[in-house]
C-alpha cells in the first residue's frame, strides 16, 4: 500500500503561484509514475501532469508553459509548480501514484486532495 498527502493549496490571485506537495509513503518502491489530477465542481476528474521513470513529463495541454512538475529521486515527494493561475484552474487537485508494467496499471493510489482556489 501507498499513502499520499498532499499540502500546498489555497486561495490565490489570478496570475499569482502556488506549489502543491504530495508526500508519498509505504510501499513506494512500487512506483513508477506519479501524476497530478484535478477536478472543478460538477466536471470529471482530468489529468493535469505525469511524471514516468526517467524524468519523462506530460502535461495537459491547458496548463502547458504555467505548471511544472517534478519529484525527489526516490518517489518520496512529488510536487506541481503553479503559475500564471487562472479562476478556471479552481479544482482540487489529488496525488495519483501507478505501479505499471509495460503500460498496464497493476496498482494505483490517490490522495485526499487539496483545494486550490483562484480569485478573478
Amino acid at each position: 500500500q501507498v499513502q499520499l498527502v498532499e499540502s500546498g493549496g489555497g486561495l490565490v490571485q489570478a496570475g499569482g503561484s502556488l506549489r502543491l506537495s504530495c508526500a508519498a509513503s509505504g510501499s513506494i518502491f512500487s512506483i513508477n509514475a506519479m501524476a497530478w489530477y484535478r477536478q472543478a465542481p460538477g466536471k470529471q476528474r482530468e489529468l493535469v501532469a505525469a511524471i514516468l521513470s526517467g524524468g519523462r513529463t506530460n502535461y495537459a495541454d491547458f496548463v502547458k508553459g504555467r505548471f511544472t512538475i517534478s519529484r525527489d529521486n526516490a518517489w518520496n515527494t512529488l510536487y506541481l509548480q503553479m503559475n500564471s493561475l487562472k479562476p478556471e484552474d479552481t479544482a482540487v487537485y489529488y496525488c495519483n501514484a501507478k505501479n505499471l508494467v509495460k503500460n498496464v496499471v497493476l496498482n494505483e493510489y490517490w490522495g485526499q486532495g487539496t483545494q486550490v482556489t483562484v480569485s478573478s
